[in-house]
């Protein structure tokens, strides 16, 4: 690796442009872990899991790695990426009309010293009629995206309001991300 000092656990370009908003002394690397969760485990404690998991893949001596993972809630129920248009549509059909909580957690590893926290964003998405899902859908926006919507695109469509931290929502909770590094050190 190169002589920049924080390494972003994501292939995601929005977290690396939400990263710029923080810092320009960075570098991103994808990780690859398996992101099967147990049985039952709550949103919250599944971003965590999965973004401590994303930073000690990445884990070098003297290097800070942050790690972060999003998830969108609908009660208890976690929808991450959809497989296909088929799991998308449900997935929109589920929150249309109703709200539903992303959660970002985000890791902070250095040397063995990790610190774990979320942000969490309530969204109110309006009624969707089925037409306007397979719409959205056909924008293929919503492939690579936890909840089948990315906000900052099209998506924002869906959205009637939201009550939080809008970067959270788009998959890193920006002002949060910048006190918590600042007092990491």
């Amino acid at each position: 690796m190169s002589e920049k000092k924080l390494l972003l656990a994501s292939a995601s370009p929005r977290r690396r442009e939400l990263m710029r908003l923080i810092t320009e002394d960075f570098e991103c690397a994808s990780a690859d872990v398996d992101e099967t969760l147990p049985r039952g485990i709550s949103p919250k404690s599944a971003v965590l899991l999965l973004s401590s998991k994303k930073a000690r893949a990445l884990e070098e001596p003297g290097r800070l790695v942050v790690g972060a993972d999003t998830v969108v809630a609908l009660g208890r129920r976690i929808m991450g990426k959809p497989r296909d248009n088929d799991d998308a549509f449900e997935m929109l059909r589920a929150l249309s009309g109703r709200r539903h909580r992303v959660l970002t957690g985000v890791t902070l590893l250095r040397d063995g010293r990790e610190r774990s926290f979320a942000a969490e964003t309530y969204v109110y998405f309006r009624s969707l009629s089925d037409a306007e899902i397979r719409r959205y859908i056909a924008t293929g926006e919503c492939a690579d995206k936890a909840g089948a919507y990315g906000i900052q695109g099209r998506g924002a469509l869906l959205v009637e309001k939201i009550h939080g931290d809008f970067f959270n929502v788009v998959g890193l909770p920006v002002s949060l991300l910048a006190k918590e590094l600042e007092a990491f050190g």
